[in-house]
């Protein structure tokens, strides 16, 4: 897939843009904050210099149109508070998987779902995916809530299909099809 050039979106308090390396502080307060990753499968920022590999990846994986991720910026100060993206993108099953992050001072103020829904409409109109699907900890409280408010259906469910902070987790799978979003039925009701 080509995201050339990337596609800025816009929601009503947020500019989803393109990551790039002067964003690295800001990344490194959400990679390094033990509450945002203990649900991510990821190492724990130590220092700012350990999220530039991150940011080097995200930008390879866009170059070869193989994911793509956007800085969750905050249209009022310009401040990046999140990340949310297409981790993964399935070209032959039209299917790709959504994963995000959020600085925890801006959890419970509805930025995530805006971005969320916004993506969903990029996904669904302009990248012609069929389905999106979600794989979040079962644990994950918050984000189960917000797939669910997002209208996303929740698949599987998998026990201990992955190893973090020392334990066996188990996930929760989710799927989200065109036919089941806002977007296919409004485009229906166009017809």
């Amino acid at each position: 897939m080509k995201f050339n050039p990337f596609p800025i979106l816009e929601t009503n308090r947020l500019l989803l843009r393109q990551i790039v390396t002067s964003d690295a502080d800001d990344i490194f307060i959400i990679r390094s904050d033990a509450t945002v990753m203990r649900y991510i499968p990821r190492p724990i920022a130590q220092t700012v210099d350990d999220v530039l590999p991150l940011i080097a990846m995200i930008e390879d994986y866009l170059v070869k149109g193989e994911r793509i991720n956007w800085a969750m910026e905050l249209k009022a100060t310009g401040k990046l508070i999140g990340m949310i993206g297409f981790v993964q993108i399935k070209e032959q099953h039209f299917r790709a998987e959504v994963g995000y992050a959020l600085s925890a001072n801006f959890h419970r103020n509805g930025y995530m779902l805006e971005a969320l829904k916004r993506i969903i409409q990029y996904g669904f109109e302009e990248m012609n995916l069929h389905s999106i699907e979600a794989i979040v900890d079962a644990d994950n409280v918050a984000s189960n809530a917000l797939l669910r408010h997002a209208g996303f259906v929740k698949e599987a469910y998998f026990r201990e299909d992955f190893y973090h902070n020392t334990s066996f987790r188990n996930s929760i799978h989710y799927g989200l099809l065109r036919s089941d979003s806002a977007i296919d039925h409004k485009r229906n009701n166009e017809k």
